[in-house]
C-alpha cells in the first residue's frame, strides 16, 4: 500500500533587512558615480570656469583679474572677424549638412539591397571613418600641395590651386569632410532603414505604389528620428568645425575660411592673448548651439508630439 508523503508548508522568506527596499537605489546609484565623476569633472567644472572667465579679465600669462562683465561680450561682437567667421560658418554649415545627410542616404539605400558586393562595398564606404581627422586633414594637405602632392604637375600645367583661392580653400575642405565622414552618416541611416518593417513596403507594392511614392511616403516619414539624430550631430560638428581649417587653410586665405571656434583660438592664444574674450565668445557660441539644437529637435517633432 502507498503512503503518501505528507505536503509540507512552503518556507516563509527570510527578512532581508531592508536590503531589497534600499539595494536597487544604492546600486543605481552606484553604477551612475563614475559617469557622473566624468560628466562634473570634464563639463560642469569647466563650464562653469568658462562662465567666470567670461566675466572677468582673464590674461593668458600675466596681469590683473577682476569682474569686468559685460565688457568681454562687448569685445567678442565688436571684433572684426566676428560677422565673417559667423557667415562662414553657417555657409559651411549648410553645405556639408545637405551633401553628408544626401550621401549618407543614397549610400545607405545603394547598400541594403542584397548583393554580392554589399559586404565590400559597405567596408569600403565606412574605412575612412576609421581615420581621425587631424590625419586626414594631413593626408589631404599633402594631396592638395603645389610642391609635393602627387597632383603638383597637373596643377601647375592648369593652372589649379586648391588652397589658394576663397573657393578652392572651402570645397576642398568640403571634399575632405565629406569624404571622412559619409560613410559614418550611410551607417546610421542604414540602422534606421533596417528598422523599417518588410511588411511596410510589401503593403505598398501590393498597393502598387512606385519606387518614388515609397521613398517618399514611406520611408523619409519613418525615417524621421534617424534624420533628427543626423542634423543634430552633422550641424553642431560644421558648427565647431576647426580641425580641417586650422591644418588645411589656418583661416586662409585672408581670413575667408575663419571658423567662429578657430576665430575663439586665435584670440585665446594668437594676438590679443585673451581668455576672458575667447570665454565670453563661447559662451555665446555655446548659448547658439543650444537654441539651434532645440529647433531642429523641434521641427523634427511628429504632428502627434507636438
Amino acid at each position: 500500500m502507498a503512503i503518501t508523503p505528507l505536503l509540507r508548508r512552503p518556507a516563509r522568506p527570510r527578512a532581508t533587512h531592508g536590503r531589497t527596499a534600499l539595494g536597487g537605489p544604492v546600486q543605481g546609484w552606484l553604477y551612475a558615480a563614475p559617469t557622473a565623476l566624468f560628466v562634473v569633472a570634464l563639463f560642469l567644472i569647466p563650464l562653469l570656469l568658462v562662465l567666470q572667465m567670461s566675466a572677468s579679465e582673464w590674461p593668458l600669462l600675466r596681469g590683473n583679474m577682476g569682474l569686468n562683465f559685460p565688457t568681454n561680450f562687448g569685445d567678442a561682437v565688436d571684433n572684426r572677424l566676428f560677422g565673417e567667421s559667423i557667415r562662414f560658418t553657417l555657409l559651411y554649415t549648410a553645405i556639408t549638412t545637405v551633401l553628408l545627410l544626401g550621401l549618407g542616404l543614397g549610400l545607405a539605400l545603394l547598400v541594403q539591397e542584397s548583393s554580392a558586393w554589399k559586404g565590400f562595398l559597405r567596408t569600403a564606404f565606412l574605412l575612412p571613418s576609421a581615420l581621425g581627422l587631424a590625419s586626414a586633414s594631413l593626408l589631404f594637405y599633402v594631396l592638395y600641395s603645389p610642391f609635393a602632392g602627387p597632383f603638383a604637375d597637373l596643377m601647375s600645367s592648369w593652372g589649379i590651386t586648391f588652397l589658394g583661392t576663397p573657393e578652392g580653400a572651402l570645397w576642398s575642405t568640403v571634399f575632405l569632410v565629406v569624404w571622412r565622414y559619409a560613410g559614418f552618416y550611410m551607417l546610421l541611416m542604414l540602422v534606421g532603414l533596417q528598422g523599417i518593417p518588410d511588411d511596410v513596403f510589401e503593403a505598398a507594392r501590393i498597393d502598387g505604389a512606385s519606387r518614388w511614392q515609397t521613398f517618399r511616403y514611406i520611408t523619409v516619414p519613418l525615417l524621421r528620428p534617424t534624420f533628427a539624430l543626423t542634423t543634430v550631430m552633422c550641424v553642431t560638428g560644421s558648427l565647431l568645425a576647426f580641425d580641417q581649417f586650422y591644418i588645411l587653410t589656418k583661416g586662409g586665405p585672408d581670413n575667408s575660411t575663419m571658423t567662429i571656434v578657430q576665430l575663439i583660438y586665435n584670440i585665446a592664444f594668437q594676438g590679443q592673448n585673451s581668455l576672458g574674450v575667447a570665454a565670453a565668445l563661447s559662451v555665446i557660441v555655446l548659448a547658439a548651439l543650444v537654441v539651434i539644437n532645440a529647433v531642429q529637435l523641434r521641427a523634427f517633432r511628429r504632428p502627434e508630439e507636438a
